[in-house]
């Protein structure tokens, strides 16, 4: 059974930074790929960022500049960092694991309000 576990999420005021992570029963290294996606009130799920096995990256525009995405593959954990955090980025954050299948974590509330 595949778990992704997330952490770090909270209140923070525009303009702010917070970092979410998310922690995995698999090698990372052996995953193809790892992300995050955000779900706001009444919108669809999007994409925030991609990292691949190799350590490739790939941010979304709506967070390009802004978010970056690491990893500890001792820890097989990913992180999201967030900076210059605008209200509109306040969301529930999945952790997103694709190995032989879709896998999600339960997600952690991100809010941005002052």
């Amino acid at each position: 059974q595949v778990q992704l576990v997330e952490s770090g999420g909270g209140l923070v005021q525009p303009g702010g930074s917070l970092n979410v992570s998310c922690t995995t029963s698999m090698n990372i290294l052996n995953v193809w790929r790892m992300g995050w996606y955000r779900q706001a009130p009444g919108k669809q799920r999007e994409l925030v960022g991609i990292i691949t096995s190799g350590g490739t990256i790939n941010i979304a525009d709506i967070a390009k500049d802004r978010f970056t995405i690491a990893r500890d593959t001792a820890k097989n954990t990913i992180y999201l960092r967030m900076n210059n955090l605008k209200p509109e980025d306040t969301a529930v954050y999945f952790c997103y694991a694709f190995d032989r299948g879709d896998h999600w974590g339960q997600g952690t509330q991100v809010t941005v309000s002052s």
